[in-house]
């Protein structure tokens, strides 16, 4: 996928506020080792370095692009930035934290066993992931999707062809921490208001996250004639010139013992 940080920060405002939430959770302890998964254009690395400055912070991620942006900041001596997967994380560390990256990953009961793999005793497994793949604005953007069928290869992101959202409920994250067997769990759902203009408005939101896998894979002009297809739907869902986006956010965090 190709990622626009220019477009994603459109709403800065808006997409931190969920990200300083879970910073707040994350407990001040005497980290060593820091990974930031999906740390896209590094700020939220950045502030996990400043915060524990006696730990080597890692902040990886997929995309050239936002690398590209994350390096471009401030030098701080215990922050660098690699590119690679999350799925294929290696090393250990007393912190991993994931603000919005694991939604796009599959099978989440394997994916936090695999990460709480790599957390050594005593560390700490922080995670934010939106929770909105119910809301219209996804569930119009799988329509268009099946509409354009031949020119994704059938891809869907929310549908027939990958399942469901991966993303889980508070209670089935903190029940899957509890079976890890984490302590201090805090697991919540929180709705951060974002007031759009209109369909317009959903559509630009969409442009940093959501259809970048769409719009990746088609040419430029099967990607306008799919912003198009997918622009009218919005307009009869919202007809209004002010959309009030519920943008809720699952949070969770848990402690590994000691032994």
């Amino acid at each position: 996928m190709t990622w626009n940080p220019e477009q994603y920060h459109r709403f800065r405002a808006a997409r931190s506020a969920p990200a300083q939430d879970l910073q707040a959770l994350v407990p001040v302890r005497d980290y060593h080792n820091i990974v930031d998964l999906g740390c896209g254009t590094g700020e939220q690395a950045r502030q996990l370095a400043e915060r524990f400055p006696a730990a080597q912070v890692l902040g990886l991620d997929s995309s050239a692009e936002m690398l590209a942006q994350a390096a471009g900041g401030p030098a701080t001596p215990n922050l660098r930035f690699e590119q690679g997967d999350i799925a294929g994380l290696t090393g250990e560390y007393d912190l991993i934290y994931a603000n919005a990256s694991l939604q796009w990953l599959p099978n989440h009961p394997a994916l936090l066993a695999r990460l709480w793999a790599r957390l050594r005793p005593g560390g700490v497994l922080a995670v934010q992931v939106p929770a909105n793949h119910d809301h219209p604005s996804h569930r119009l953007l799988t329509e268009t999707a099946q509409e354009f069928a031949a020119e994704l290869g059938g891809f869907t992101r929310f549908g027939t062809a990958h399942g469901a959202s991966p993303v889980l409920t508070p209670a089935a994250y903190a029940e899957l921490l509890d079976a890890l067997g984490a302590q201090d769990i805090t697991a919540l759902s929180k709705v951060y208001p974002v007031v759009l203009p209109g369909a317009l408005g959903l559509v630009e939101w969409t442009r940093g996250t959501a259809l970048v896998p769409y719009l990746s894979r088609l040419s430029q002009g099967d990607g306008e004639r799919f912003l198009a297809a997918y622009r009218e739907r919005l307009r009869a869902t919202f007809p209004s010139e002010r959309v009030y986006y519920a943008f809720t956010r699952v949070l969770f965090i848990g402690g590994k013992p000691e032994n």
